[in-house]
């Protein structure tokens, strides 16, 4: 039996979840990453328990094993199908061994790269095998790729791989934690309440008689998320990508996005747009002091005043994007924190400065917010927004 390839258990597992998700397969990278723990824990010794470790890792649903199956088929050469194992000699041709960019007219002889097996084979046949061999190097270097961009500062980045990482952070879904609500609806099975309305209503058609109790529960609804950007001077290097995370936010969380630097201004309104590219210019286009100097206590005290006693940061998950460079007194930068405290359910502080070698809040503005922050997370890279989005997503 020939040998596995011998590929790191991190670049493996992204080069195939990145397969999966082009074939239309709801994988996320926290599965990503469990099936990269798996393979470090567990070393696959053959293609069936490489098989399986993914299989488990990545499948949900039955009905994602016809697609799986094929994907895992086409990154791996063909040199396994699961589906002739299976007994299935109507298996899919592999997802992945036809070309991205289809001919006009394509060629489907048997014998071609892309074309379907032939029946009862229930394997792709691709000639000599250098198609797959391309195709395979391919994925690899593509999850190469991505894995070195998701460790790699924003700071550190090219304007080509800025780009790229942007397109990833737009993949990055922030949900909040659940809160109970006021508002209350009937439950079929006994709730935590009883709804004296419905139930007098329902005793009508009983003659006055309350046969039937109506019980009603109250509802359940994600809590309001805040986010407030330092776009200051000594953040330019993480602004674009971070504005990135703020209108996937606001578009698809509803979220309330603020940025500040000298003065603070709510970009909600511009950030809602689909497009990104059209929602940057529109952010651009409304901050008129774009990399200035930083007042931390005054954008903190300021969004308190005008929007957070309004409303908008009673129970809500506040994210502090900024490294904490300020030219406020300290005592002010706590007092601005300790009021937003009061109001939100949860702070998390990110500060891209916490990555480097050394680095401690003990002075300056940071060292005064710090005490009343639930989180402080660096959210440098990607990996390190992945924490942020965990963190915002913890209870």
């Amino acid at each position: 039996m020939p040998e596995l390839p011998s590929v790191g258990a991190g670049p493996l597992a992204v080069g195939l979840t990145t397969a999966l998700h082009r074939a239309g397969l709801p994988v996320t990278p926290e599965r990503a990453a469990g099936l990269a723990r798996a393979l470090r824990l567990v070393p696959p010794v053959d293609r069936s328990a490489l098989y399986w470790t993914c299989r488990v890792a990545l499948v949900t649903d039955r009905a994602q094993l016809r697609v799986f199956d094929a994907v895992f088929s086409a990154v791996f050469d063909g040199l396994l199908d699961p589906a002739d194992g299976r007994g299935d000699p109507n298996a899919p041709p592999p997802i992945g061994a036809e070309p991205h960019t289809r001919p006009a007219a394509p060629d489907r002889r048997p014998g071609t790269p892309g074309a379907p097996p032939e029946s009862g084979t229930g394997t792709a046949s691709g000639g000599d095998g250098d198609g797959e061999d391309s195709e395979r190097e391919v994925l690899l270097a593509v999850a190469s790729t991505e894995e070195r961009l998701r460790q790699t500062s924003f700071a550190d980045l090219t304007a080509e791989e800025l780009t790229g990482v942007r397109e990833l952070v737009r993949r990055l879904v922030l949900s909040t934690p659940e809160r109970r609500s006021r508002r209350i609806r009937p439950s079929r099975r006994r709730g935590d309440r009883l709804d004296l309305r419905r139930t007098v209503r329902a005793a009508q058609r009983t003659g006055g008689d309350p046969v039937r109790l109506v019980h009603a529960s109250r509802r359940r609804t994600p809590r309001r998320l805040v986010l407030l950007c330092d776009v200051s001077g000594s953040m330019e290097p993480y602004t674009r990508v971070y504005l990135t995370l703020l209108q996937g936010a606001v578009a698809g969380a509803r979220a309330e996005a603020f940025v500040f630097s000298t003065r603070l201004t709510r970009l909600t309104r511009e950030l809602s747009v689909r497009d990104p590219d059209q929602a940057l210019a529109r952010a651009g286009a409304t901050t008129s002091d774009w990399a200035g100097g930083t007042r931390l206590a005054a954008g903190i005290g300021r969004f308190v005043s005008t929007h957070g006693r309004r409303g908008l940061a009673r129970g809500a998950v506040v994210v502090v994007l900024s490294d904490g460079w300020a030219t406020d007194d300290p005592e002010e930068v706590a007092e601005a924190m300790r009021r937003l405290r009061r109001l939100a359910h949860r702070v998390v502080w990110v500060n891209p400065r916490k990555a480097a070698p050394g680095y401690a809040p003990l002075v300056g503005g940071m060292a005064a917010a710090l005490p009343y922050c639930d989180a402080f997370v660096s959210g440098h890279s990607l990996a390190a927004l992945e924490q942020v989005v965990a963190a915002v997503r913890e209870g």
